[in-house]
């Protein structure tokens, strides 16, 4: 001790000092350090789960980007099946249209081809027996005399066979 008194250090002063800096230190650790050393503990505990919530969150967000994208690929995929169906359907109708026309007329055809038929057919006969009662006739006012109804069918049904 007598070299620290030496040095200009008071002992009992300097134990005395030790005394207070141990309570000092005491104090200090245990009402200032200790709470602060809570507060910033329970700070990083945060900022970490703010954190790990956000990578959270980030990949949540990325898992939903990529469903929106499936989702409207599908949604594209669908809604060109969907326009594909629906031209073959509009196609395969102006088919099937077309071809009730087609039969339309060919049937208006076929029945104009049969009137006409009988048409023809009716006025041949019309004028067979205008032809047979011309030549009739003829013959009468050649002979000059009327014919009788034998004759007659037998000039009419000579004309028929030739005309």
């Amino acid at each position: 001790m007598e070299l620290l008194g030496n040095l200009g250090i008071n002992t009992k002063l300097f134990v005395a000092q030790l005394i207070n800096f141990a309570i000092l230190f005491f104090v200090l650790k245990k009402f200032a350090f200790e709470p602060l050393l809570d507060v910033l503990e329970k700070r990083k505990e945060k900022i970490d789960q703010g954190i790990e919530q956000a990578e959270k969150a980030d990949k949540k967000l990325r898992e939903m980007e990529e469903k929106e994208r499936e989702i409207i690929e599908k949604a594209k995929r669908e809604a060109a099946e969907i326009l594909l169906a629906a031209e073959e359907k509009a196609e395969k109708r102006q088919k099937e249209v077309l071809k009730e026309a087609e039969e339309k007329v060919e049937e208006l055809f076929k029945k104009a081809e049969e009137k006409i038929s009988n048409q023809k057919e009716t006025m041949l006969q019309e004028l067979k027996k205008e032809m047979g009662d011309l030549v009739v006739l003829a013959t009468e006012k050649v002979v000059d005399h009327e014919l009788s109804d034998k004759k007659r069918q037998q000039i009419e049904k000579a004309v028929n066979a030739h005309v």
